[in-house]
């Protein structure tokens, strides 16, 4: 066992509480203890909902261990359903309560409710979140979607499934209404979104598409492989996630659903690609960045990175191992390693090594990037409150890549801004302790850095005043990395004091 100050994805049954927290009229009786009823924090506090999760926990304690505490479940679960009254009830077990072996399928089956129960299996020593969400959607789907006639063709529009949406998503529901706008301007209805706002009503009706979209195939593509084997659905592959991904997309589906979208502009509201091609984004050509998060949103970050602004993709990873193969074969197109893992100090020692200019990653990757002064932006769970905004911001569509632009490039350029002021502050008119020009105050004290800086070995290392000056007029987005490799040049030669000869000494050593 390994302890962890942050992890990527909780355990199997968080999963399932996104799937019963995104859909209507479904209640998740979980057998848990306390310490396990965290449910409450993560939707109403994270992701600001209005309403409680619909979970019910046993709550037992260690004395009860002692008891019954398969009646213990069997109560809760009779009192979720006379007080929520649902249309379907989820169980299942906690990692902890796992131990116990008290079987809640069975337990629940035996108070013959008038209700579909679907009990849920949920190994929490094996495996994680995402996967939890995925098996727990694909329950519901396998339990309650019945065959469905569908209407001729020729008397109604093609008709879609979107699926994968949930509860605590990254920019889900955005998502949802941005794909929803699109497909309607392409001529393609929407028969069910699920799971996010669906109902076990809706599940039973999802044969009468004609195909489904997959918006997040970590959460929905067991449950379309499943469709398309049972009721003969196909399913879309592109993710349509910046400029590039978006057109693919809507040619995928005028594949499917049998229309012509050679005609189709969806694109000419969007600024994006205007933005790219514009001069001042030529400054940020070639830019390092290194990338890691969801594999969906990875791999989709790596393509508008690359293809659509023209960073230099020096990392790319993920903490999903079940879509392992897909980050590699998409590494392997930017000529880099693929990174899988979910220890967060394996992806921190990636980035401190490779030094990029900037961060695309989950809230993990935003606290490393901070810490290592290197600009970021959050673009996959987890996340924090910041990545749940009160305005429209889509990652998906022509909408999402306007979004895409603004989140990824704001922070290069507030550093380009940084440097500026830093490369004019020992200007005589505009230094820190000059007086503002317009208003003829007192001058202002100046904040200076710390003199002297503990290197990485523990080995303390000062920086004379005038180093520390010529430090401050390195670019912005490689201060951080000047000063490391100094330091170190420092360190290896015993010397306690850097000076500037020290400085230039060190950038001649590593320019080489």
């Amino acid at each position: 066992m390994q302890l962890t100050l942050w992890t990527y994805e909780g355990p199997p049954h968080v999963g399932a509480m996104r799937i019963a927290t995104a859909m209507q009229g479904v209640h998740y009786v979980l057998h848990a203890p306390q310490g396990d009823t965290y449910a409450d924090l993560l939707f109403t506090m994270i992701e600001r909902r209005g309403e409680r999760p619909p979970v019910t926990y046993t709550t037992f304690q260690a004395r009860d261990l002692g008891g019954d505490t398969a009646e213990l479940f069997k109560t809760a679960a009779r009192d979720a359903y006379q007080r929520f009254q649902p249309q379907a009830l989820l169980v299942g077990a906690s990692c902890t309560a796992e131990l116990i072996q008290d079987d809640p399928g069975g337990l629940t089956a035996a108070l013959d409710l008038p209700i579909p129960v679907v009990p849920l299996e949920l190994p929490a020593y094996q495996r994680k979140e995402n996967w939890g969400a995925a098996e727990t959607f694909y329950q519901l789907v396998r339990r309650l979607a019945v065959p469905v006639e569908r209407l001729p063709q020729e008397a109604r529009r093609p008709c879609c499934n979107l699926l994968g949406a949930t509860a605590l998503g990254f920019r889900h529901r955005d998502d949802v209404e941005e794909i929803s706008r699109l497909l309607d301007r392409l001529g393609v209805d929407i028969n069910v979104v699920a799971p996010l706002g669906a109902t076990p009503a809706d599940l039973a009706r999802l044969g009468a598409a004609d195909f489904n979209v997959v918006l997040y195939p970590e959460i929905a593509s067991l449950a379309a492989r499943w469709l398309e084997r049972n009721f003969r659905q196909p399913a879309t592959k592109t993710v349509p996630i910046g400029v590039g991904a978006t057109r693919d997309f809507i040619h995928e589906v005028g594949e499917i659903a049998g229309i012509d979208v050679a005609a189709a502009r969806f694109d000419e509201n969007s600024r994006a690609p205007w933005y790219a091609r514009s001069v001042d984004s030529n400054y940020l050509t070639g830019k390092r960045v290194f990338i890691f998060g969801d594999a969906t949103h990875a791999i989709a970050a790596a393509r508008v990175a690359a293809a659509e602004l023209g960073y230099t993709v020096v990392g790319l990873g993920t903490y999903s191992r079940e879509f392992a193969r897909e980050i590699r074969a998409a590494a392997e197109t930017y000529g880099v390693a693929a990174l899988i893992t979910d220890d967060y100090l394996e992806v921190e020692a990636q980035v401190t090594e490779l030094q990029p200019e900037l961060v695309l990653g989950t809230q993990m990757e935003r606290h490393i990037a901070k810490r290592l002064g290197i600009p970021c932006a959050v673009i996959s769970a987890p996340m924090h409150v910041q990545d749940f905004p009160a305005r429209y911001s889509p990652q998906m569509g022509f909408e999402g890549a306007n979004v895409l632009f603004d989140t990824w490039v704001h922070p290069l350029m507030m550093g380009l801004e940084e440097h500026l002021l830093a490369m004019f502050r020992d200007d005589f008119e505009f230094h820190d302790g000059a007086a503002p020009s317009h208003l003829a105050a007192e001058a202002i004290g100046a904040t200076t850095r710390p003199e002297a800086l503990v290197a990485a070995s523990g080995t303390a290392i000062g920086w004379a005043p005038d180093a520390e000056r010529e430090l401050r007029r390195v670019p912005f987005f490689v201060r951080g990395k000047a000063r490391r490799n100094t330091e170190r040049f420092a360190e290896d030669r015993g010397l306690a004091l850097i000076t500037v000869e020290t400085l230039y000494d060190a950038k001649a050593h590593f320019s080489r």
